[in-house]
């Protein structure tokens, strides 16, 4: 049989193709280094060859003046083009029709009264045109002339601002953040109506050429922490940013930590409360999740929700969380631990209970929940993955059937579904995802430090943790900030949410203005009276 050959394949050897490669380079776009020329028809030659193989540029000659020709270049459903043809061709076409007539009009293409586009620059290098263009700009190139107008007209098929699906919430503003950066901007900026609301703008990836905004507001953040940040964001040197993931782990302190050193939301009410309390945001073209930073471990278990209800509730709220926080963690460990090591700890009833429900179980407690977790886990991968119509019906009909078919089987004893389910469902009250799945995460050694070593073993992981914990920073605050170290301060918002008017100060790590309230109930001056 005659062997095929495959012109894609490989037909020589592996060092000879690294070196064939090596010798190759890519084009090189000899004409970006170079300022626009007079003559419009090699700025249009220049543009298709720095642009080629691009079937989305638009090139579009018109007529600007008697004699005087245009070229417009636009990247396509990148722009308005409704604005681009009311308020830049149009008026050019009317006013030659005009000047036809013999009726005297005012030809110069970039006069105020000409063109009412709002954004109008010029420049005369090859490379910020080619930049502009790719940035959703239209170019206006013009006979005789060495310099090309940029016009903003950006627009295209964006998704609209909607209620955030991953924060909801009962009580709080429905708006959320979309992946269009300046619409994320205005959002914030309707909330912050002060000039000291800061926007820092530069742009990140060799190749994406991202939008990136850091936001702060100027005498509450600290300025060290500020020019920290400046300093990392510009030290990053990478093909493309498509998310702020791509950031997070190129700042972070502690790279190989599980835990979160920085928050995401898209809630803008979310990102200007923490603005007010000194932390600063980032802002990334094409998502709509921000960056908040530095953060604590009690921030993670704190819903926007907190602080629109009433001190009461939300403290009650809270303190579930806290709860079902340590039943997330240490609950299918500690079932481990004491079924295997030490039964002697439970009641005798309930020992029994247990006992005759694991006795035709042909796995140790260990296996048992180690089976009934990792089954857990993926069906609630697999429901997020799926459409949303059938994702939450096939994750939890899956843990029912499942469940029920292992017991009646006899491979799992009905007391680990319960353990598995109570702690899956404590999981979701942490209000952050991120805080949510390192704790997923730990849950599994703890396990296997319960099957080999009991208590002692749980002892030991919840030391270890701790002692991680408690040397994690973020951008340089401590991870447990308020308790460790510990600081009166700094108690009114951790485990306990004070009413407002006992908030005075904001927090003493991150802030440089610490003082938030300032007048008391009873109309008092609280700077005077030193509560902060």
């Amino acid at each position: 049989m005659k062997k095929i050959r495959y012109p894609w394949k490989r037909s020589t050897p592996p060092e000879a193709d690294r070196s064939r490669k090596a010798s190759q380079k890519l084009p090189e776009l000899t004409w970006l280094d170079k300022p626009l020329s007079t003559n419009l028809e090699d700025n249009e030659k220049a543009m298709k060859d720095i642009l080629r193989d691009c079937s989305d540029i638009v090139f579009r000659k018109l007529t600007v003046a008697p004699g005087r020709k245009g070229l417009v270049v636009y990247l396509e459903g990148t722009v308005k083009t409704e604005e681009l043809e009311l308020h830049m061709i149009k008026p050019f076409i009317q006013a030659l029709i005009q000047t036809n007539e013999g009726t005297q009009v005012h030809l110069e293409p970039v006069d105020e009264t000409r063109i009412s586009l709002s954004q109008v620059k010029s420049t005369d290098q090859f490379q910020q045109v080619t930049e502009a263009v790719l940035d959703a700009n239209a170019v206006l190139f013009l006979e005789n002339s060495t310099r090309a107008y940029l016009f903003s007209v950006k627009g295209g098929a964006r998704r609209g601002v909607q209620e955030p699906e991953t924060e909801a919430v009962i009580r709080g503003p429905r708006e959320g953040f979309t992946e269009t950066l300046r619409v994320n901007t205005a959002l914030l900026r309707f909330k912050l109506k002060t000039p000291m609301h800061k926007f820092y703008s530069l742009k990140m990836g060799e190749q994406t050429k991202t939008n990136v905004v850091l936001t702060y507001i100027e005498g509450i953040a600290n300025e060290q922490l500020i020019e920290d940040v400046k300093k990392k964001l510009h030290d990053i040197k990478i093909d493309a940013v498509l998310e702020t993931g791509y950031i997070e782990e190129l700042i972070e302190d502690h790279p190989y930590s599980p835990f979160p050193q920085m928050q995401y939301t898209e809630r803008p009410d979310t990102v200007v409360a923490q603005l007010l309390e000194g932390r600063f945001a980032i802002m990334v073209d094409g998502t709509p999740f921000a960056l908040i930073g530095p953060v604590t471990m009690w921030q993670m278990m704190q819903a926007s929700e907190d602080y629109y209800e009433r001190f009461f509730i939300s403290n009650m709220v809270r303190w579930i969380r806290y709860f079902f926080l340590a039943i997330a963690l240490f609950l299918p460990s500690m079932y481990i631990a004491v079924t295997t090591f030490h039964q002697d700890m439970l009641p005798t009833t309930l020992i029994l209970s247990i006992a005759a429900a694991r006795e035709s179980i042909p796995f140790p407690a260990l296996v048992e929940a180690m089976m009934m977790e990792i089954s857990f886990e993926a069906l609630r991968e697999a429901g997020i993955r799926l459409p949303k119509t059938v994702g939450q019906a096939v994750s939890i009909l899956g843990a029912l059937v499942i469940g029920q078919a292992a017991v009646q089987a006899g491979i799992v004893s009905a007391p680990v579904v319960i353990i598995v389910s109570l702690t899956g469902i404590a999981s979701f009250t942490i209000p952050r995802f991120n805080f949510a799945i390192t704790v997923r995460m730990l849950r599994f050694p703890l396990m296997i430090l319960a099957g080999v070593l009991g208590l002692f073993g749980i002892i030991i992981g919840t030391v270890l943790i701790t002692v991680h914990v408690t040397r994690l920073t973020s951008f340089g605050m401590p991870y447990l900030a308020g308790y460790s170290p510990y600081s009166s301060e700094n108690q009114k918002d951790i485990l306990v949410r004070t009413p407002w008017w006992n908030m005075v100060g904001r927090p003493a790590w991150v802030s440089h203005d610490r003082q938030r309230l300032k007048r008391n109930m009873n109309g008092e001056d609280t700077q005077e009276k030193g509560e902060w």
